[in-house]
């Protein structure tokens, strides 16, 4: 009987039987980019058709070519790294040592400023850009990269979420380098930081995304195109070139590249991160 029953099991699948269901949904999600892809390679004749053609009768690099030739293109796309890369730098620098300081250090009044704190994340953008942009304007920052940076420099999502992944590490190895003599900034960079990579690569990715796609803020703290982030820009462009889809298309192929690299360099350690912060309260 056992025999027969195990003759009559269906054979293993070599993948797991939830891919069946996440295969067709990552497609239907990936539909978007696709045909944000095949556009940029189409003329406009066949954007504007209706029904809309599914494929490009052949690769047309015009829309590219507009894009890359408009002089101020080159100057969003180097202001949007410049204000990207600062704000991750700045957030895996001070969130790593607020993070620690909430996890490892007591101090008077610390769970009411981890609250406080927390609370902010649930204040709108709405109601802070006018108070934001008053503090801009008395800093002198106003229609510069540093109304874009300084207001990014930290966020508590950063300082929250390295608190919870160093609440997860284990305190002997602290302690043991502490006997050895290590100062608590000695044992946070050379112990605590190489532990805490998928934290801080979550960091970095999810800094850069919000950073690279924000559009709200850049447009009122803003006015000359010099100093556009890669999103005003093509906004701003898209209004001027309405009719020509193609070149918007293109635009936006090269804006989601790096958001797209960004996080195809990181989603190994991102799950691991996200499931390893919720251990310890």
């Amino acid at each position: 009987m056992t025999d027969r029953s195990s003759s009559r099991r269906l054979p293993r699948l070599p993948f797991s039987p939830w891919h069946l269901l996440l295969a067709p949904l990552a497609l239907l999600f990936a539909v978007p980019l696709i045909w944000l892809g095949l556009s940029s390679v189409m003329s406009d004749a066949e954007i504007n058709r209706f029904p809309p053609a599914l494929w490009p009768s052949g690769i047309h690099l015009g829309g590219y070519r507009f894009v890359l030739g408009n002089a101020m293109f080159p100057r969003w796309f180097a202001n949007s790294l410049i204000v990207s890369a600062v704000a991750v730098v700045s957030n895996l620098l001070l969130g790593t040592l607020g993070g620690y300081a909430f996890a490892r250090m007591r101090f008077g009044g610390s769970r009411v400023l981890l609250v406080l704190m927390l609370a902010t994340m649930a204040i709108p953008f709405q109601l802070t850009m006018i108070p934001t942009f008053l503090v801009m304007r008395k800093l002198g920052l106003v229609d510069t990269l540093g109304a874009l940076i300084v207001p990014s420099l930290v966020t508590p999502f950063a300082v929250f979420l390295l608190r919870q992944f160093f609440l997860s590490l284990p305190r002997e190895l602290e302690e043991a380098a502490w006997i050895d003599g290590c100062s608590r900034l000695r044992v946070l960079f050379q112990i605590v930081v190489p532990l805490s990579r998928p934290a801080l690569s979550t960091v970095a990715v999810l800094t850069f995304l919000t950073t690279w796609n924000d559009l709200s803020w850049p447009l009122i703290a803003l006015n000359h195109d010099a100093n556009y982030t890669l999103q005003l820009g093509l906004t701003t462009f898209r209004g001027q070139h309405h009719t020509q889809w193609s070149a918007v298309m293109a635009g936006n192929v090269i804006t989601v590249l790096p958001v797209l690299l960004a996080f195809l360099a990181a989603q190994k350690t991102f799950v691991r991160s996200i499931t390893s912060t919720g251990l310890k309260g």
